[in-house]
């Protein structure tokens, strides 16, 4: 895989104006809201002891954080729409995959990324298409199998039990 590919953040239109609504809001209005908070802490005297102040400063650095993620991940996202259900293992698929064959040894999951369809808490594990197991199943059908290295170098043999497009 390329190193280009391996950067892409796969994600639907409405996910990716999800994102970009939540930057413009970060960069104008959140942070007036905790650039205020600072202010109105630091006119409260002793920063060393002022805990409301140091609340706001650590706000404002994970702010800005996530500011620069949202800003990576629009960068370098490539857009488009769910899966149609072509059968084929795609960004956006739930996954269903047996392990060794065994189909009483099963795992369901989403490829693509927690941001590909607005997730926030769900209950549904998330592997990205670039993962060692995303990217050995990218492209299989029902029945077919992949196998992939785990990071301390374990061989892993899955099935594909199902396919289907995610719709949250």
């Amino acid at each position: 895989m390329s190193e280009n590919t391996e950067q892409v953040i796969w994600l639907t239109p409405e996910a990716r104006d999800k994102l970009a609504q939540e930057l413009e809001y970060l960069k104008g209005e959140g942070r007036q809201e905790v650039s205020a908070r600072i202010a109105s802490a630091r006119e409260e005297g002793d920063l060393k002891e002022n805990g409301g102040y140091h609340a706001a400063r650590e706000e404002q650095g994970q702010q800005e954080l996530r500011i620069r993620q949202l800003e990576d991940m629009l960068r370098k996202a490539e857009v488009g729409e769910a899966p149609a259900g072509d059968g084929a293992v795609g960004p956006g698929s739930k996954v269903t995959i047996a392990f060794d064959g065994d189909e009483s040894d099963t795992d369901t999951f989403l490829l693509g990324s927690r941001e590909l369809l607005g997730l926030d808490d769900s209950a549904l594990n998330v592997y990205s298409p670039q993962s060692p197991l995303g990217s050995a199943i990218l492209g299989k059908q029902k029945g077919d199998e992949a196998s992939y290295q785990t990071p301390n170098g374990k061989s892993v043999n899955v099935t594909i039990v199902a396919i289907e497009p995610y719709v949250g």
